[in-house]
């Protein structure tokens, strides 16, 4: 019994060893802002001395991006390391949820079987199905000090006083004064200088100035516990700016995030940058949870998409020899699009898969904001410039901006033959990534509903090949349509709807430029089997004036018998309705066949006698453990 005794001893203090060897790490997290409201990173951004004293005590990342410029994506990839349109997270929000690749889990319970003291305070949004063991709690009081002594602890809190919502005030608002001088505000030159978007700036500002004193408050209880030389403190927004254009589209404003990490005194050798530098090299979400991992002394999974950019063996050489990001930007509530990008070095290339889908399309969250309103009042009135004109213009179908000069992406150099080769170099590497991950949202999101849910990854793997066949198809939008009339014609015949899909979607990119195919696409409106393909056939029909879109999409509507299908269908009518040249409908909830999702979004804006049901009150949820 003795030496039983004393062998228990002896492992509780081998254990307490093992502890005091592993770093803590906290995460502080802003909602909705990039770098460019913090004066760390942007010149025209606002003073924030608590997140500075940070920086001062470890390190400043020039280059951190999300991978998705809205919450529930961009949370899904920071969680789970892995890119959402590959497992299926990247929607927002989400119309399934979908479980994690196999073989992986959230990085927290990795963490937590190596005996850290998990706790989330309180946001999650994912779009993927937690599992067990991530969190030892979850709650709006999760707090590392209710760990076992000595216990090391991951503790990841977010602010929401920065989220888009702090923007959504009446005008009457107005009157009340910001302790941001409106006056002096910066103002990105894609915006009206008007009063109503230098408020919006001031109010915007004041809010990170709130966030900065939150976060102070969270440091000092971490050095009135004694536990600032064993934590590593990352501060960070979830994705980019909630200002028109920010969240929600995939530019640097809503994507380019602020990371500053603070370095423990105890643990300097796991960083291998001297304190008070900036880092280069680029980092984003799916790096996150593989860099936590490595700083614990683990390694991570085979099957995440990340690598660590801290921790033993690390180098710095290496990490700042990084130059690539990655995004994504798909559906966002009932507003559809399909946008991917590629930051590399000074240059982001974009990649707009369906162009005609303009940025300023109807979202009923994003217009709650006065700034949106009356930008596109402003718009409609011929009151902007041609820079503030563009987001509400359809855009073309691929987008090079050079963020040095031009750090608000404002001029395409896409046809600028003196940028020939970056084009052409960046256009192969997206083709490349979106080709071999392979991209699900190469399907529409109702397809994936059929089987592709159920196991993502599998899903993309088995059907890899056909897959890369409907990105060569998207891809013939990015050549004159002479040279892509050919492979447009063959698969306008093809036996695989998606197919026939995507060539009137490259269709619909060339605009009338690809008359020639209006015979076969009123051949495929009236008759084609896939509801989604007629669907595209009246768009592209409708867009060019080469016949009214109408008939076709409320027939469609009945027919269709899946809510996200609807919603495809319902994104095609306010486009043809808000865009050019302009078709109206009169749709109630009687001319849907399926309603309920995000259809009930599209009806209070198309629908004047439209009510919503009433929203149904959560029950509490306890405190989960």
């Amino acid at each position: 019994m003795r030496r039983l005794i004393t062998l228990v001893v002896l492992l509780s203090v081998a254990s307490i060893i093992e502890a005091a060897d592993k770093p803590n790490f906290v995460w502080l997290i802003s909602e909705d802002n990039s770098k460019h409201f913090l004066k760390l990173f942007d010149e025209h951004g606002a003073e924030t001395p608590e997140i500075a004293k940070l920086a001062s005590h470890g390190l400043i990342f020039e280059h951190a991006f999300s991978n998705s410029p809205v919450c529930s994506v961009a949370r899904s990839t920071l969680i789970t390391s892995c890119y959402g349109p590959r497992i299926g997270t990247q929607y927002h929000r989400r119309s399934a949820m979908v479980p994690m690749p196999d073989g992986v889990r959230m990085f927290p319970a990795y963490l937590r079987d190596a005996g850290y003291y998990t706790t989330n305070n309180s946001k999650k949004d994912y779009n993927a199905k937690e599992g067990k063991g991530v969190w030892d709690e979850s709650s709006g009081r999760a707090n590392w000090r209710k760990r076992k002594d000595g216990q090391p602890f991951f503790h990841k809190q977010s602010f929401s006083t920065s989220h888009e919502g702090s923007l959504h005030f009446p005008a009457s608002a107005m009157k009340t004064k910001t302790t941001t001088d409106a006056s002096k505000v910066f103002i990105a030159p894609y915006h009206p200088d008007t009063p109503t978007f230098r408020y919006t700036y001031a109010r915007y500002h004041d809010r990170i100035l709130a966030i900065d004193s939150q976060i102070g408050k969270v440091v000092a209880d971490l050095e009135k516990d004694g536990l600032l030389d064993d934590t590593f403190i990352f501060y960070f927004g979830d994705h980019g700016g909630v200002l028109p254009r920010g969240k929600g589209y995939a530019y640097e404003s809503g994507l380019h995030v602020p990371l500053v990490v603070r370095v423990p005194k105890n643990f300097k050798h796991l960083a291998p940058f001297k304190t008070g530098s900036r880092v280069k090299g680029f980092v984003s979400f799916i790096d996150f949870g593989p860099t936590l991992l490595k700083l614990a002394g683990l390694e991570p999974p085979k099957g995440v998409d990340g690598r660590p950019f801290l921790g033993k063996d690390v180098a710095a050489d290496e990490v700042n020899s990084r130059d690539e990001a990655f995004g994504y930007a798909d559906r966002f509530d009932e507003k559809y699009d399909l946008v991917r990008t590629l930051r590399k070095g000074r240059y982001e290339y974009m990649r707009n898969y369906q162009p005609f889908n303009f940025d300023g399309l109807q979202n009923n969250y994003r217009y709650r904001m006065l700034a949106f309103t009356e930008w596109r009042n402003l718009y409609k009135e011929g009151k902007l410039n041609d820079v503030q004109s563009q987001f509400f213009e359809t855009r073309p179908a691929e987008a090079l901006y050079d963020i040095e000069a031009d750090p608000h992406e404002t001029k395409n150099l896409a046809n600028d033959p003196k940028y020939a080769d970056v084009v052409a170099d960046m256009r192969k590497r997206l083709s490349h990534r979106v080709r071999n991950m392979p991209d699900l949202s190469m399907l529409p999101e109702s397809e994936l509903h059929k089987e592709a849910f159920a196991n993502p990854v599998a899903f993309g793997q088995k059907n890899r090949e056909a897959i890369g066949r409907l990105v060569d198809i998207a891809d013939l939008s990015l050549v004159s349509f002479d040279k892509a009339k050919n492979g447009i014609a063959s698969a306008l015949q093809s036996d695989n709807p998606w197919e026939r899909y995507w060539a009137l979607i490259a269709c619909s990119s060339h605009g009338k430029a690809a008359s020639s195919q209006i015979d076969h696409a009123k051949k495929l409106a009236a008759n084609d089997p896939e509801i989604l393909v007629r669907t595209r056939a009246a768009e592209f029909l409708g867009l060019i004036g080469a016949a009214d879109p109408r008939p076709v999409l409320m027939d469609v509507l009945k027919k269709t018998k899946h809510n996200v299908e609807a919603n495809l269908i319902l994104n095609t009518v306010v486009l043809l309705r808000d865009g050019k040249p302009g078709y109206e409908f009169k749709i109630t909830k009687n001319d849907i066949g399926a309603t309920g999702g995000d259809v009930g979004r599209r009806l209070q804006y198309l629908d004047s006698n439209f009510k919503a049901p009433p929203k149904k009150r959560k029950p509490k949820k306890k405190k989960t453990s």
